[in-house]
């Protein structure tokens, strides 16, 4: 039962990737839970904001590593950290760093709860990064 829920958040976060990869919003917002929750650039977006976020960030190829997971004793919900290496259509470059994700086994199978960037800089320091270009109703 524990590799199917492996496969399951594996083939989840493939969709996250490829869904924010092609521009697909609604598929993005169908890998998280309705209080789901992305944290990154020093704030945290809830789900209704997700499609002004997407559309104000660079557009690009988010490649992904495999995730460790690491299972709650009640196998309902688990934690996991993804690498991930964005490339930016436009210009090539790349940002490096890390998904630190808490999933739960909701109706339809596995969701991500909530998803936090990590990202490595060449100073060899771990940051949320500077704060996004997304304007916020309440800033």
């Amino acid at each position: 039962m524990r590799t199917d829920d492996l496969i399951e958040i594996e083939q989840l976060l493939a969709k996250y990737a490829v869904t924010i990869t092609k521009g697909d919003i609604d598929g993005l917002v169908s890998v998280f839970t309705p209080d789901g929750t992305y944290s990154a650039f020093g704030d945290t977006y809830p789900l209704d904001e997700f499609p002004e976020l997407v559309e104000a960030a660079p557009k690009g190829l988010f490649m992904t590593g495999t995730p460790l997971v690491e299972f709650a004793e009640d196998g309902e919900s688990a934690t996991g950290t993804q690498p991930l290496c964005f490339v930016d259509q436009t210009n090539h470059h790349m940002r490096i760093g890390y998904y630190s994700d808490t999933y739960v086994r909701a109706d339809g199978g596995w969701r991500l709860r909530t998803r936090s960037m990590t990202f490595l800089r060449r100073s060899g320091t771990h940051d949320s990064g500077i704060p996004h270009a997304h304007k916020r109703s309440d800033a």
